[in-house]
């Protein structure tokens, strides 16, 4: 067991990435603060700004330099860590540690990896030696040969027998791996995945077979448990990234759990995982025949997924493990009275949904497959899966309320089976319109329960829909709540306004009921107050109130243009509460992040930000003020709501932040100023877009209200453009103005930001983008402090954003 105070070097995963997100900032900070407990000096490698990790009194020393060996070697020279640890960056901090190893750099040095040995790694991220190893101790995997090149895919494909799967070696987020049904597009994937890695596995395609994973946990003394288990309600064949994720598994009988669990424990052994692992299974729907897929012998996604459906801090546990504590000596953080070796138990489920992007890439293929192109994900718990499917759907924040809209229109049944990210609302329309649950899962390949599970919502929305809201009974409406639907899904339903049906709930006394996540599913006292809502309960936990309340309201689901920089500003607001003396509460549903830890806030409301939701909350926890000004746009957009119900607003008030948000209200408070602009209108009609285009002359500038990271904002350059980004905009905000105004070229750029209180800056700071304006700021190379930039011109725009503060 390594002593206390050693020197560590902890590797992060850079830059985010699709399949190396907000999840790896939210393992490494768990492990630096279990390491901390342990007085372990810290040193972090990790060049990325937005993350908890890289702040001010998390690490000993951080390092702001790529996760590469050229440089982590340079640190290791100046540094001289005792030891390494490799599991909690991801693909990248993998791969580099392995690099690290095969140079010679940790022996020179004599840097010890902690946890998993290289060996362990190697045989994990190796695809031909891991299903060689397997194979030997008669683990059942896939037939497969590995291969370097094109030719030796294609005689590879040849001795198997077409369709085949493709999965790379050493790569992220299944990057250059997928189904070939024959020799050229075998050939086309082989080409792509050689661009990237230097090894492919061919294997036997196993499309069709349920996908199951287990989250395991070993330590050096080979005690084993299995965290959670977890089922892709899409089958083998869509990357467990796409695909949407239920845990624990609904559809296996016990036979087929225990068996997976036991080959779990049997094959982490076997490759002496120490810490944390993920195990992944193809299982046959039609007989107890598996396959083992793959083990990532590192913290991932489903890790991070795991530890928030669970309440089991896994990177924290494993980073104790690493260092050769054992389970029996560590306590379960969460109950405060059980050692960490306890299974959690759950009496809840969770349901996990990707979110995509794809309307900002013209042209890009929206099929899913084995490569993973979800941006971001949101867990969603409930103590059924109706309601948790309906409430993860909110979540996504993508403009629909639940799996099925008020007037669904007929589907053709290509587009209910096709994976998409819409074929969930396909699927949905499709049984609504007729079709059978044992013809869509002969085709999709998706296990009749889930299918059953979400005829039954389409079912009760047709019934619901012939409701008038005044013959509405108790009965009827606790029945939809428990089913997933929003206040606002009943009112479109009902044609009246979201607050009538609020106040009919109110009025038969049907309220959500807070609950506790406590791993041991109430089984023996728990002092966690991580909370959810569900309408399958008749009463809610007790709830610790001990000093004022302040809820911070998180930024949701990542997504182009908001991501882990919101939940830096979210934990750093929320610590700071609780410093001040109040009892600082989180509200947020991202799986991936630090503020979704446990011990983060006072208390953690694993909910959707939706209005209906904060007012429940605000209901319970009655709070002195609610933050909205670090959760991005989504917290911002709920803020004239949350005024009209009288909800108290710490900061900047609902009148000013809507001022900053509507194109037009703020366009017009910077000529009363006298703050120069471009030229500008509010677009009320094509006509009057027109004119102004014609007067001002084009290229013109459209910008909607309440957007995030630029959303619909174009630059239009002749009167069909102008027509298609009007319409685009209204789309995207339909409630707020359209601001047309003179697009000005060849212009400069220069973000302020500026910390202010009660109108006067108290600090600032400037930076200038290398792109002329027109590059969104998101996607723009900034300088800070600015290079080109007179001090004449810095006063200019600190005077004028002095002034805009003022007022």
């Amino acid at each position: 067991m390594l002593a206390r105070g050693k020197k560590i070097l902890l590797l992060g995963s850079g830059a985010l990435k699709i399949g190396e997100a907000g999840e790896f900032d939210y393992a490494g900070s768990q492990a630096i603060k279990a390491l901390k407990e342990e007085e372990m000096n810290v040193v972090l490698v990790n060049p990325n700004i937005a993350t908890i990790q890289t702040s001010e009194g998390m690490a000993d020393e951080t390092y702001f330099v790529p996760v590469q060996a050229d440089f982590v070697a340079k640190v290791i020279a100046r540094e001289r860590p005792h030891a390494i640890l490799l599991g909690f960056g991801g693909q990248t901090a993998l791969n580099c540690g392995l690099e690290l190893h095969r140079r010679g750099i940790l022996k020179k040095y004599n840097v010890r990896v902690l946890g998993t040995p290289i060996r362990s790694i190697e045989l994990t991220e190796d695809r031909q030696q891991f299903a060689d190893f397997l194979r030997k101790r008669h683990f059942s995997v896939p037939e497969s040969h590995a291969a370097t090149t094109v030719s030796a895919a294609l005689k590879a494909a040849t001795k198997i027998g077409y369709p085949v799967m493709v999965r790379s070696g050493f790569a992220l987020g299944g990057l250059g791996s997928g189904i070939a049904k024959n020799e050229k597009q075998l050939r086309a994937i082989a080409v792509s995945a050689f661009a990237h890695v230097q090894q492919i596995l061919v294997e036997e395609c196993l499309s069709g077979w349920k996908e199951i994973e287990y989250e395991v946990v070993r330590d050096t003394a080979d005690n084993c448990i299995t965290v959670c288990n977890m089922e892709n309600l899409d089958p083998l064949g869509i990357h467990t990234g796409e695909s949407i994720v239920v845990a624990p598994s609904q559809t296996l009988t016990d036979k087929e759990y225990q068996m997976l669990r036991t080959t779990s424990i049997a094959v982490i052994r076997a490759l002496g995982i120490v810490g944390e692992c993920n195990i992944q299974y193809a299982l046959d729907p039609h007989s107890n025949t598996y396959r083992i897929i793959e083990v990532n012998a590192r913290l991932s996604r489903s890790s991070a997924l795991a530890s928030k459906a669970t309440g089991y801090p896994l990177a924290a546990v494993a980073a104790k493990l690493s260092l050769g504590k054992t389970l029996p000596s560590l306590q379960n953080a969460v109950t405060e009275t059980t050692p960490a070796f306890f299974e959690p138990a759950l009496d809840y489920l969770v349901v996990k949904f990707p979110r995509w992007d794809f309307s900002k890439f013209q042209g890009a293929d929206q099929r899913l497959g084995s490569q993973m192109k979800s941006v971001g994900e949101v867990m969603a718990i409930g103590r059924s899966f109706p309601e948790a499917i309906q409430k993860a759907v909110r979540m996504l924040d993508i403009g629909r309320n639940g799996i099925i809209g008020p007037r669904p229109e007929t589907v053709s049944f290509s587009e209910a089976v096709v994976p998409t990210p819409l074929r969930i609302f396909h699927l949905a329309r499709s049984l609504y319109h007729g079709e059978s649950v044992k013809k869509l899962a002969r085709a999709t390949g998706i296990d009749p329960w889930f299918l059953d599970q979400i005829r039954s919502v389409v079912v009760l929305q047709r019934e619901l829909a012939r409701k008038r809201i005044r013959r509405v009974t108790p009965q009827i409406l606790k029945t939809a709540k428990q089913h997933g639907f929003s206040d606002k899904q009943l009112a479109g339903l009902w044609k009246v306004p979201d607050d009538a049906v609020r106040s009919l709930r109110k009025k038969y006394r049907i309220v959500p009921s807070v609950k506790r996540i406590d791993t041991v599913a109430a089984e023996f006292p728990a002092k966690t107050n991580y909370l959810y809502f569900t309408y399958h309960a008749e009463r809610s936990d007790d709830i610790v109130h001990a000093h004022p309340t302040a809820i911070v309201l998180g930024s949701g689901v990542y997504r182009i243009g908001s991501s882990v920089e919101f939940d830096w500003c979210a934990v750093n607001a929320a610590q700071e509460l609780h410093r001040q003396g109040f009892r600082s509460v989180m509200v947020n549903c991202n799986p991936e992040t630090v503020s979704t830890d446990y011990d983060v806030c006072d208390a953690l409301y694993f909910e959707e930000l939706t209005p209906e939701r904060i007012l429940d909350i605000v209901d319970v926890e009655k709070p002195i003020g609610v933050v909205v000004s670090v959760g991005g746009q989504v917290a911002n957009n709920l803020v004239m709501t949350l005024a009209k119900h009288r909800v108290p607003l710490f900061g900047t008030s609902a009148r000013e932040i809507d001022r900053a948000e509507d194109r037009h209200k703020f366009s017009t408070l910077l000529d009363r100023l006298n703050i120069d602009q471009p030229e500008w209108i509010e677009a009320r009609s094509a006509k009057e877009a027109e004119a102004f285009a014609q007067r001002a002359g084009f290229p013109v500038l459209v910008r909607p209200s309440y957007v995030l990271s630029g959303s619909a904002m174009n630059v239009a350059t002749n009167p069909g453009q102008l027509t298609r980004f009007l319409r685009q905009a209204v789309d995207v905000s339909p409630a707020h103005p359209v601001v047309l105004s003179k697009f000005e070229v060849d212009a400069r750029e220069i973000d302020v930001d500026a910390v202010v209180q009660k109108g006067v800056i108290i600090a600032s700071v400037v930076s200038e983008h290398v792109e002329n304006a027109g590059v969104h700021s998101g996607d723009a190379t900034l300088v800070l402090p600015p290079q080109k930039v007179y001090v004449e011109t810095v006063q200019k725009v600190q005077a004028a954003v002095a002034h805009i503060a003022r007022e």
